[in-house]
């Protein structure tokens, strides 16, 4: 089964009503300038709110974290507050308007630097402004994936697994 990395982006309209979708088409694709690419069908609830912001932020989750991951994929912000129902807490953010996932270890800010229609999905191309890696998710100065522990997704198999045993070196 082919997986996909799961990760919490956030959003806000401009009338102050945030958003959590749960992705899994998300990379990096550049260094300098640092950018990340999600993919996002416009039907979705948080496409225009991104549209209008011109803004997200990525929450990389862990695999504890995996109920509120799914629920957050599954629900509409349509029709609840992910935050309140998901008890996950906003974290503001230094860069951008868009709150955060306090409980998620690494966050990043980002602004819309581009937007590509593909057909099904819309690529949204954003400029990483900030990042917030948490403490816990440290090995001296570098992050520790297996202290992270970030999710896969096969959607295939509609299944989560967790990322970071290390292999070797």
């Amino acid at each position: 089964a082919t997986e996909h990395p799961a990760v919490l982006v956030t959003c806000r309209d401009p009338d102050g009503r945030d958003n959590i979708i749960t992705l899994g088409w998300v990379g990096v694709v550049c260094s300098a300038p640092p950018m990340v690419g999600i993919a996002i069908r416009p039907g979705r609830h948080s496409h225009p709110m991104i549209v209008a912001s011109g803004e997200f932020g990525v929450n990389v989750p862990s695999a504890d974290q995996a109920r509120q991951v799914d629920h957050c994929g599954i629900a509409s912000g349509r029709d609840e507050d992910k935050f309140r129902v998901t008890g996950l807490t906003r974290l503001p953010g230094v860069a951008i308007r868009t709150p955060l996932v306090a409980e998620c270890p690494i966050n990043l800010e980002c602004v819309v630097r581009q937007r590509l229609s593909l057909g099904t999905h819309d690529l949204f191309l954003g400029e990483v402004l900030a990042v917030r890696v948490s403490e816990s998710a440290m090995t001296g100065s570098r992050i520790d994936a297996g202290k992270v522990s970030p999710l896969a997704y096969a959607p295939e198999a509609h299944e989560y697994r967790a990322l970071g045993e290390l292999l070797g070196t």
